[in-house]
């Protein structure tokens, strides 16, 4: 009887153990804030456009950096335009950029900046466009 006894308290207690492990794993975490999410595949080049590191973006390009070149399906100039960077925005084009590629989901640059309200970037896009 003692046996069984002790059987049943061990067993509660692993039982327990468990499931408060198993509700501490299915607890909701704390939202994570944009900036710090990690992002697999998001470039150097295109992380320095969307924090509007200017400085870094021109010695990009001087060491050689593809303007064109698609981050997470998108171009540096949808990254400038859709954090509203209009001078490194006009880096790029001077730089050759094209602005008229087009995301992997098929969006437009201008179509960015009108979403995110980037009404610099949206300027300099019409000029670019005039041009």
């Amino acid at each position: 009887m003692k046996t069984s006894s002790a059987m049943a308290a061990v067993l509660a207690l692993f039982t327990a153990a468990q499931l408060s492990a198993m509700s501490n794993s299915l607890a909701p975490t704390d939202p994570v804030p944009e900036t710090e999410l990690a992002v697999s595949g998001l470039t150097p080049f295109c992380k320095a456009i969307m924090n509007g590191d200017a400085a870094t973006v021109e010695k990009m390009i001087q060491l050689g950096e593809d303007v064109n070149r698609k981050s997470l399906g998108k171009t540096p100039v949808i990254f400038a335009a859709r954090y509203n960077q209009p001078e490194i925005l006009k880096m790029l084009l001077a730089n050759g950029a094209a602005p008229t590629i087009r995301c992997d989901k098929g969006h437009s640059a201008m179509k960015y900046a009108e979403l995110s309200n980037a009404t610099e970037a949206m300027q300099v896009l019409r000029q670019a466009k005039k041009a």
